[in-house]
């Protein structure tokens, strides 16, 4: 029988990684598929690997061919594929379990010709956390719409988030070009040509990345690496013309992401490479609408400026001032007009550019002001943090600050020293928030000299802050879309007092809103809610509530949401009717629960503290990290079956998925385990990622809002949940 859809995967030297890709496919919850693997000429053992998964279920079957790339593979597999859809996916990455049932289901319901979803990066050191690039394009679900109406769609450069109808790849003859970059003009074609596209938020592609991060490789500044590049975004360009809604988006992610990738390049390219690669960049440059680069950053305009100069060692000096983390260049006033700023980027009145490119725009000397520690105390909300003009030296700089809410503003108290400051919102200003107020935000008004700039409080490194009780009113400190420090004011809202596990039921206790009339409890997850039973205790405003979870129905380990860490999160929600209220965690200070089997249940917390739970394997987890002088002790509770022989810091290679492990004392008992580090023997790494062997310790969310501090020479961080120590 023919199968509904056929799943694409080319591969190619990929051994440490084809099994978990192949196995994700295996484990999809719509299970009428083909997959075809191409063995692009693999050198190592993938091959071998594929051929021994295809014996065991027979919906895989295997091709090979001589190494030509991952286009001419696709096209191959595409040639033998029989389904009414089509899908790709790249052997190294993996494939969450409900990711082609919700796309089939899409395209089902709305006849659209194309499904695509969000997308998630990850690795050990990082975890998982949201891909940049599909970020906006997928904010939301928006069933049956298309590229004109949805212009972001055009930045979607990728071709393994998506379901083609064959009918439709067929009647447009795609094909994937022999090259680098192939997929992206395939792409946006595709999303010109369709009718209409479901876009959907839910995450169903997860795109690996190197543990060492993603820094430039040799073979990505490569020249015919890059000459596959500009290709690929010549190709772009004279497609784009055909929507101009996307016109200006285009033009820019080229000029910021392709553009600056040919100028990378220039920082270790051998003289006899110049000017090959100054008719590579031109070559894309001359193709950029010059108004839009006009108003990218400073840095990138002389780049592009460097570019159209021919200027080769110019373009040489900026790619190393890159290179080297493109450190902050101080702006001097202009010599002959004091009211103009200057950045002292290379070639300042050493190179063929004019210097009135070198004058900084008033958008550039922005207001830079982050949170660096939030503490509540019996008067106030205390946050310290930096604050400067950016390209501005001024250790006179005068910091105002104010709360603002809706259009009320009231003047805060702040003391500065150096670039650092402190301020204090006392309680009885956030008790004099209005009723009306939903929430509430800190303006920044920074002087130095005659330059005066207004911005907002960011929330910088502090990612999971501790709200408090005022007055009655939960005020929870957050990060909003806009990257501002967003004091949030919830009242009459559902909220989890305590959680305590009793036998083999977890018990929620907490309040809920009396107004509520008949409140059911339930944990969202992919494969299904779980109902909890509330009971409820009657109150004026507010209801006691008791939720007995059986932590036996949450275990559900061949359904996991999420392919890399193998866990799923269930987000209880309160559901009234049409009302649907996430619960506040104000009581619970601990999330490790109780191990099951091979399985463990944990209590975590949003970075907005809302409760959820989570199900996932059992491994090693730390709830507890102590700082003293020169040492650093990372604890965690003991769980049985679980090996505790090497847990140690950890960094990784550059451009390598290949680690090396700092040395650190072991201590384990019956009931914890910890590991001691003296820092100083970590001083010849700069990004240092907690192991436990093969994987990276996930840190109990309750531990991080004291996050980030300092460690000796390092700062301790928490990214996606797992602890970094990184060099300022």
């Amino acid at each position: 029988m023919t199968p509904r859809l056929s799943i694409v995967v080319p591969f190619s030297n990929v051994e440490r990684y084809i099994e978990a890709c192949l196995d994700s496919l295996a484990r999809q919850t719509f299970g009428d598929f083909e997959a075809i693997l191409v063995d692009d000429g693999s050198k190592d053992g993938s091959g071998d690997a594929a051929r021994d998964f295809c014996g065991r279920d027979p919906r895989f079957r295997l091709i090979t061919q001589e190494n030509q790339g991952p286009g001419p593979a696709r096209n191959a597999g595409i040639a033998q594929a029989q389904g009414d859809y089509l899908a790709f996916a790249d052997g190294d990455d993996l494939v969450p379990r409900h990711a082609y049932e919700i796309m089939v289901r899409s395209l089902d319901e709305t006849a659209s010709q194309i499904a695509a979803g969000n997308a998630r990066r990850f690795n050990n050191t990082a975890g998982v956390r949201q891909s940049w690039s599909h970020r906006l394009p997928f904010a939301l679900d928006r069933p049956a719409t298309d590229v004109y109406e949805h212009p972001r769609l055009a930045l979607d450069r990728m071709v393994w988030n998506k379901l083609y109808r064959r009918t439709f790849w067929d009647q447009y003859r795609y094909e994937f070009p022999a090259m680098w970059y192939e997929d992206y003009p395939v792409s946006l074609r595709a999303y010109l040509d369709a009718v209409t596209v479901d876009c959907i938020a839910a995450p169903i592609y997860y795109w690996r990345e190197r543990e060492s991060g993603e820094s430039i490789t040799q073979h990505k500044l490569r020249y015919d690496n890059l000459a596959d590049r500009v290709a690929s975004a010549e190709m772009i360009l004279d497609l784009i013309g055909r929507a101009p809604e996307a016109h200006d988006l285009v033009h820019k992610h080229l000029a910021e992401i392709d553009l600056v990738t040919v100028v990378q390049a220039f920082a270790a390219a051998a003289d006899d490479e110049l000017e090959p690669l100054v008719e590579l960049g031109r070559r894309l440059s001359s193709r950029l609408d010059p108004r839009i680069v006009a108003a990218v950053p400073t840095f990138q305009r002389l780049e592009y400026e460097a570019l159209e100069a021919g200027d080769a060692e110019l373009l040489r000096r900026l790619a190393r001032h890159r290179a080297d983390g493109h450190p902050a260049v101080p702006a001097r006033r202009h010599p002959a007009r004091p009211w103009r700023y200057e950045s002292q980027y290379p070639g300042l009145r050493d190179s063929r550019l004019p210097t009135d490119l070198y004058r900084l725009p008033r958008a550039e000397l922005e207001v830079r002001a982050v949170t660096t520690e939030l503490e509540w105390t019996a008067e106030a909300l205390v946050l310290r943090g930096t604050a400067e003009i950016a390209h501005l030296e001024d250790p006179g700089l005068t910091v105002r600050m104010s709360l603002v809410c809706g259009r009320r503003s009231q003047r805060l108290r702040v003391t500065t020293t150096g670039a650092g400051f402190e301020t204090r919102i006392p309680r009885s200003m956030l008790a004099r928030l209005p009723g009306w107020a939903s929430s509430a935000w800190i303006s920044v008004e920074l002087r130095s000299g005659l330059v005066r700039r207004r911005g907002h409080l960011g929330p910088g490194d502090v990612q999971y802050s501790l709200g408090d009780r005022v007055a009655g009113r939960w005020i929870q400190p957050v990060r909003t879309p806009d990257g501002r420090l967003s004091l949030q004011v919830r009242s009459d809202v559902p909220e989890v007092t305590g959680a305590e596990v009793d036998g083999d039921r977890l018990v929620l206790t907490g309040r809920i809103p009396s107004r509520m009339t008949a409140p059911t409890l339930r944990l969202a997850r992919s494969a299904g809610d779980v109902q909890v039973p509330l009971r409820r205790q009657r109150g004026q405003v507010m209801d006691d509530f008791v939720a007995e979870v059986a932590l036996d129905d949450l275990i559900d380990a061949v359904n996991p949401d999420d392919p890399f860490l193998d866990r799923t999160v269930l987000v209880p929600r309160l559901h009234d009717g049409d009302d649907r209220m996430l619960l506040l965690a104000t009581g619970v200070r601990h999330g490790v629960l109780s191990p099951r089997g091979d399985r463990v249940i944990s209590l975590t917390r949003s970075p907005a503290q809302y409760l959820n739970l989570a199900e996932g394997p059992l491994r090693v987890t730390a709830d507890r990290v102590e700082v003293a002088g020169d040492r650093i002790t990372v604890s965690g509770p003991r769980w049985p079956g679980v090996a505790y022989d090497r847990i140690t810091w950890r960094r990784f290679l550059p451009n390598s998925d290949d680690g090396v492990d700092g040395p650190s004392r072991l201590t384990v008992d019956d009931h914890r385990w910890s590991a001691d580090t003296d820092l100083a023997d970590l001083a010849g790494g700069e990004n240092w990622t907690l192991f436990a062997v093969s994987y990276a310790v996930q840190t109990d969310s309750f531990m991080l809002p004291a996050l980030p501090t300092r460690a000796g020479p390092f700062a301790l961080r928490s990214r996606s949940g797992i602890l970094h120590l990184e060099t300022d």
